[in-house]
């Protein structure tokens, strides 16, 4: 996905400033990359939400227009204001179609696990994973199918359908997702061994007296 927004350039820098562009309703940035010096600019806070909102999040392709020149970018550190809901800087990297980048696409399960219908609970292992590839050809997310993972199975990396043109850079032998028992059945199974553990020593105690007493005897 590729959209546009446009930037200003801001000369002034520093905490005062950035208040300052805030306040006009507006998230101060940096523009950085392929060697070149960086630029500060300021977007609009409005397009920036909607830029972010996308389907392909912080993998979204920009065409920043900074003045008469147009740049090729993606949004790459974000820091946001939680508590009152808005951005308060973003740093865009330059890009090039023909060049590879290093991103993180999030990874989306799908599927009706048969271990789950056998009783089991999925527990999630990996929610990213680390990739390179052209910039027109980052994926929104990378599913994860877990319909044949049974009770006690694991999805890893390596077992992903993964789109073309894309190299993974994550262990192919991470774990992606497990089926597992559930928590009450792993708790009551606990008591069960501990007995069966301390009834060991015990029995061997006995033994070494019964075997004791013989050789007083």
């Amino acid at each position: 996905m590729e959209l546009k927004l446009k930037a200003e350039r801001r000369e002034a820098t520093g905490t005062g400033a950035a208040h300052k562009v805030r306040a006009a309703g507006r998230v101060p940035g940096v523009l950085y990359g392929h060697g070149d010096d960086p630029v500060h600019l300021s977007v609009d806070a409005r397009e920036l939400t909607h830029l972010l909102h996308t389907g392909a999040g912080m993998n979204v392709l920009v065409t920043l227009a900074v003045g008469s020149e147009r740049v090729l970018a993606m949004p790459r550190a974000v820091q946001r204001d939680y508590l009152h809901g808005r951005y308060l800087h973003v740093d865009f990297l330059r890009v090039a179609r023909d060049e590879k980048v290093t991103v993180e696409v999030p990874v989306h399960v799908v599927g009706d696990s048969r271990g789950v219908r056998e009783g089991g609970v999925v527990e999630h292992h990996l929610w990213a994973l680390q990739v390179e590839c052209l910039p027109r050809d980052v994926p929104a997310a990378i599913e994860a199918d877990i319909g044949e993972v049974g009770l006690g199975e694991s999805l890893r990396v390596a077992d992903l359908a993964l789109p073309g043109g894309l190299t993974v850079l994550t262990s192919t032998e991470e774990a992606v997702v497990s089926v597992v028992p559930p928590q009450a059945m792993r708790v009551e199974a606990a008591p069960e061994e501990a007995v069966e553990g301390e009834a060991g020593p015990a029995a061997e105690g006995e033994a070494g007296e019964a075997a004791g007493d013989g050789r007083e005897s």
